[in-house]
């Protein structure tokens, strides 16, 4: 039987590890930035504000077999892709109501 040399981490899917990430040097942040972030003008992100995600609620909805699969099709995450897809539709909708 095998000891273990190390106690493996819990899973912490979709939470980020803020005492790890506070480790990370500017240089290494730089170095594995995507490029379209290498030309940000100085003070890009002096006005940065922290958005925190609202709760999502769940429901059973019935959509049509085609648009399902269309969202399916574009891969991970194709349910907060229908929800944003409602909120933009929704935002539109307000606009519209208020003029």
């Amino acid at each position: 039987m095998r000891s273990p040399s190390r106690k493996a981490k819990p899973s912490v899917r979709g939470r980020a590890d803020l005492q790890e990430l506070r480790r990370v040097k500017d240089t290494e942040i730089l170095a594995t930035s995507p490029p379209e972030l290498a030309d940000l003008p100085a003070g890009f992100w002096d006005t940065a504000v922290v958005v925190e995600p609202v709760a999502k609620q769940p429901v059973s909805l019935r959509v049509d077999e085609d648009v399902l699969r269309w969202f399916k099709e574009q891969g991970p995450r194709y349910q907060s892709r229908m929800n944003a897809v409602l909120r933009s539709f929704m935002v539109e909708s307000e606009k519209k109501r208020a003029r």
